[in-house]
């Protein structure tokens, strides 16, 4: 008896502290946006007056989704002191507020619908405030390893156009052949090699894309399409079976982005400029609006649902397609041609990782959130040996595979994974 009654004493301890700790938690939270909902719900209040109206949030900035409820919570209180209460599903007035921000500040917008007649409220925060509350959020940390050995010795001055990892095995595209390398004492060799003809042009690029089998693959390349597969040994037998990879002309389009899990089937194709080495801006399908030509693409995930499409023109502009609206993304005035989508759990969850803009002779990583129409910086700048020339999800959608041409001119590949600070 004395021991159950310890153990029960021990149990109200911990439930009794843990509460303590989540009302911290979000008393925390509340003083946080205390501020900006009360200057919100007054707005509000001075178009409409005393009623009811319906009330929707939606998140597009990088507040955690653990923190909306409360947020929402208090701009209900602050309404209701103001005489506005949120309900009513036969009010024919409606509040849809909307959190955004960009790399200066939070931007707090609120549409007013009173019949037909649509108000619009706003609630800045400034940059200290912004740049304050964006310090206590998680941040990212990108890390790389260099893939020892993937890179053979004869391929000095050969760009590496595209890699991936299928059956233990690393795949990799180069501008004239594709190799099979195998892991052996911890460092990869090229064991197979298989010629590939495709139209070589001073900036070449390729598309190299595994199965959700785990034992096939697609490679795209100018005016060339390979499709290999990888069998396993025979009735128990301990050598391998083979690689068989087998290439045809081809101008059919290329999938031009997977989402951030990595194992989903592409869900856009993009007709490529063999002469130019940029995708024409040609899709399939139709994503409401005609795209200018473009380097690289990718798909970002919305927290309220749906997603955005990525892109990184060749005039140097990034721009987000959403809602059948393309529109200039800022901040990433210092991009590269390529970006990685991939999702790491940490901060907004899903990052875009971008090299630096130029040819220098040492480049660098970021990884971006991209809330809305704004790249905000979620890590610090990671330096490579060399100039990234072709970046790209990996398959398990939480790391990406970056190729870096050194200064001796020969190219190698990078895993590059994104963690929580």
């Amino acid at each position: 008896m004395r021991a159950m009654r310890l153990v029960g004493a021990v149990t109200l301890v911990v439930c009794w502290m843990t509460a303590l700790a989540c009302n911290a938690q979000t008393a925390q939270v509340q003083s946080r946006w205390a501020q900006p909902a009360s200057d919100l719900a007054g707005q509000i209040a001075d178009v409409l007056g005393p009623g009811q109206a319906q009330l929707s949030l939606r998140n597009l900035s990088s507040i955690q989704g653990s923190e909306i409820p409360v947020i929402r919570k208090l701009i209900e209180q602050d309404l209701k002191t103001r005489g506005v209460l949120a309900g009513g599903a036969e009010s024919a007035n409606a509040i849809r507020v909307t959190l955004s921000e960009n790399a200066r500040e939070r931007l707090w917008v609120a549409e007013i619908v009173e019949g037909n007649t649509t108000h619009v409220a706003m609630v800045h925060l400034e940059a200290a405030e912004a740049e304050a509350i964006r310090a206590t959020s998680e941040r990212v940390v990108l890390r790389k390893e260099k893939i020892s050995g993937l890179v053979g010795r004869d391929v000095h001055g050969i760009p590496v156009l595209g890699a991936a990892e299928i059956n233990g095995h690393f795949v990799v595209m180069f501008a004239d052949r594709i190799s099979v390398f195998s892991n052996t004492g911890g460092t990869w060799t090229e064991s197979n090699t298989f010629v590939m003809t495709s139209k070589l042009s001073r900036d070449p690029r390729g598309l190299l894309l595994p199965a959700a089998d785990g034992g096939t693959f697609t490679a795209y390349a100018p005016g060339t399409q390979c499709s290999g597969s990888y069998s396993l040994p025979l009735n128990g037998g301990t050598q391998d079976s083979g690689w068989t990879v087998k290439c045809r002309a081809s101008d059919d389009p290329w999938p031009v982005y997977q989402s951030a899990d990595a194992s989903s089937a592409p869900a856009l194709k993009a007709f490529y400029n063999t002469a130019r080495d940029f995708y024409t801006g040609v899709v399939a399908p139709n994503i409401g609006v005609d795209l200018p030509p473009f380097y690289a693409a990718g798909m970002i995930p919305r927290a309220a649902g749906g997603a955005a499409v990525l892109l990184a023109g060749v005039d140097g502009k990034v721009q987000v397609v959403e809602n059948n609206v393309m529109r200039p993304v800022s901040g990433t005035r210092d991009w590269g041609s390529d970006f990685a989508v991939v999702r790491s759990g940490c901060g907004s969850g899903t990052q875009v990782i971008a090299s630096s803009s130029g040819e220098a002779a040492s480049d660098s990583l970021r990884a971006f959130a991209i809330p809305a129409l704004d790249a905000i910086p979620e890590s610090n700048a990671l330096g490579t040996d060399g100039a990234v020339t072709a970046l790209w999800t990996a398959q398990d959608g939480k790391s990406a595979l970056a190729v870096v041409r050194n200064g001796l001119g020969e190219y190698e590949v990078d895993r590059v994974s994104a963690s929580c600070n």
